[in-house]
This record gives C-alpha cells, structure tokens and sequence, in this order.
C-alpha cells in the first residue's frame, strides 16, 4: 500500500487525478525500500517546490539509467491517469485512426507480435501501446529494481521508444480531445503533466525533435517563459 501511496503523491502533487482515480492500465509501482523509491520519494519533493525545471535534474551523485527509469514509470502512470479520464470520448467510431491533427497520424508496430506497421484506431492504438510499455517495464532485465542489478547496454534505446510513444498519447489527447479535457475541468493538470514531461525529456535529449513537431507550438508556449 505504501508503493501506491508514493506513485499516487507525485500525480497529486502535479494535481492530477483529483476527480477521477480511474486509470487505463494498472499502475506501475516502485517497490518501497528501493533505491527507486528513494529517488522517485526526491522527485517528489522537488515537484513540491513549483520548479519543473529544476524537478527534472539529475540528483548529484545518481546514476543516469535509474533516474530515467524511475521517472519513466511516472510518466507512463501520469499518462496512464490522463487518459483514464477521457477514454469515454475516444472511442473506435470517432478515432477510427490514431494520429495528432491532420497532418499527423502513427501506425503500430512493436517489432514482435506485429512486426508490419499497422493502421488502427486511436483507442486500439493507444491500448496496443500502454501494454506493451507495460510489458517493458515489468521486464526486471530492462527496469531492474533491485540494487546491484545492472542496466542493460540497450535500456536508453528502449526508454527513449517508451517516451517516444508516450508523447503521442499526449498528442492525441490535446489535438482531438482537449474539449472534453475542458469539460472535465482537467486542463490544468494536463498542461503540468505534459510540461513536466517536456523538461525532462528536453534535459536528457530523449526524444527527437521531429518527433515533437505535432504539439511544437504548445512545448515553446509552455517552456518559453521557464527558460
């Protein structure tokens, strides 16, 4: 219960979920006692302070790969929250593809179970994806959480697609349903959700930047006045 309690702070600090506690996926724990836990416990205190910008540094001292994967799971808990909260607006008949805008659409791929890129639905699309960053994380040899259990040569590789995937959830979200993120009075904590995000991925250069051109004109709004 205590492990819950943690990942449940931060997404209160960054006040999401106040109105809902549905999620679309199970959340992803850090087990206490852990090293994790104690970085993610550090984030949240630094999340406490308002400074995104310093939020997302690397603890003096703390190794590169831990930080990324604790802060990882966060995202995909935040993201795993938000949507929660509108998957009764995205549905097969008014998403029937999965893309950010007009200009903007993703086909699915994930390189094992379907290896040809395929064209889905935004809902179909996104439930393919939360799962298989699911299955990512729950993977000890790609997120260990025991002390001493070294990172794999590949984990950046695999954090960076994570994140990488992750950001188009959020591209979705504001581009087709921002309306009814609106409605729920959710926009707020969207808006810190996304710019949290944004810092930490711009910190550690782990998305490239084409990748964010769907939502550039929103990043500059929001990180201009933090620079």
């Amino acid at each position: 219960m205590l492990c819950r309690a943690v990942t449940y702070d931060v997404l209160q600090i960054l006040h999401i979920g106040n109105r809902s506690s549905k999620t679309f996926k199970p959340k992803k724990n850090i087990p206490e006692g852990s090293h994790q836990y104690e970085l993610l416990k550090h984030a949240e205190a630094t999340l406490g302070s308002g400074n995104l910008r310093m939020a997302v540094m690397l603890p003096e001292g703390e190794d590169l790969n831990e930080w990324v994967a604790v802060n990882t799971v966060d995202f995909f808990n935040q993201i795993n929250m938000l949507y929660g909260t509108i998957t009764d607006f995205c549905r097969e008949e008014s998403c029937s593809v999965m893309s950010a805008g007009p200009k903007y659409e993703y086909h699915w791929a994930d390189g094992t179970n379907i290896k040809k890129p395929i064209k889905c639905s935004a809902p179909k699309y996104i439930d393919y994806l939360m799962t298989w960053v699911q299955d990512q994380l729950d993977d000890e040899t790609l997120f260990p959480s025991k002390i001493g259990v070294p990172f794999k040569r590949n984990f950046m590789s695999v954090a960076k697609t994570i994140l990488k995937r992750l950001f188009r959830v959020y591209a979705h979200i504001y581009h087709h349903h921002f309306d009814s993120v609106i409605q729920l009075q959710e926009e707020a904590h969207l808006n810190t959700s996304f710019k949290h995000f944004i810092f930490f991925v711009q910190e550690f250069n782990l998305i490239d930047r084409k990748e964010l051109v769907p939502l550039q004109e929103l990043i500059e709004k929001l990180t201009t006045k933090d620079r």
